[in-house]
């Protein structure tokens, strides 16, 4: 029997479709490496801000930072939700089969060490060096092994994403569609 969850947020999407637009290849390095930039997901379940890692993982965030200005991620459904084991909800991918991507992969980052957080932003992957554009917040401490790049950390709306956590996914199990409706309007980078 599943457990119970907590109430669902009552989440409202703004009108849109993903652009679902694709790359050939990775983009050309446009950002600071030591600069500090923040990204803003302004979701149907309120905003939630990250603060990207630009020194330690420099080409996820320059790619991070390409799709949010090429509004890729807009009207993106993040599609999946693990309320045991690994905790995150997982976004990113036009599609919200988990399978979607730009086109384009990047290598991995930042793994040495790496650990997962509640708080973590962190690449989903479908093996080394296989990143695209699928991401997932830590809603509480993770114990992933360090294959996947660790590029932010979330600094503000933590409450959001646990709102989401304790609504539990749509079936009722530990792993598939978040029950909530959450899905990214707009990304707004700033440094």
């Amino acid at each position: 029997m599943p457990e119970a969850t907590a109430a669902v947020p009552k989440c409202t999407p703004d009108a849109g479709e993903p652009n679902g637009k694709q790359w050939p290849a990775e983009p050309g390095m446009a950002i600071d490496s030591g600069a500090n930039y923040t990204a803003t997901l302004n979701t149907s379940c309120g905003a939630v801000t990250i603060a990207l890692d630009a020194a330690k993982a420099p080409r996820t965030v320059n790619s991070f930072v390409f799709l949010a200005n090429e509004n890729y991620f807009d009207h993106t459904r993040c599609h999946r939700l693990t309320t045991a084991g690994i905790f995150v909800l997982q976004c990113g991918d036009p599609t919200g089969t988990g399978t979607g991507g730009p086109g384009y992969q990047v290598p991995d980052e930042n793994l040495a060490g790496a650990t997962y957080p509640a708080g973590t932003v962190a690449m989903a992957n479908a093996g080394p060096n296989t990143n695209g554009s699928q991401f997932f917040l830590v809603t509480q401490d993770s114990q992933l092994p360090p294959n996947y790049t660790p590029f932010g950390k979330i600094s503000a709306g933590m409450d959001k994403l646990t709102a989401v956590a304790n609504g539990g996914t749509k079936d009722g199990a530990g792993d598939g569609a978040p029950a909530a409706d959450v899905v990214i309007d707009s990304v707004a980078v700033k440094n």
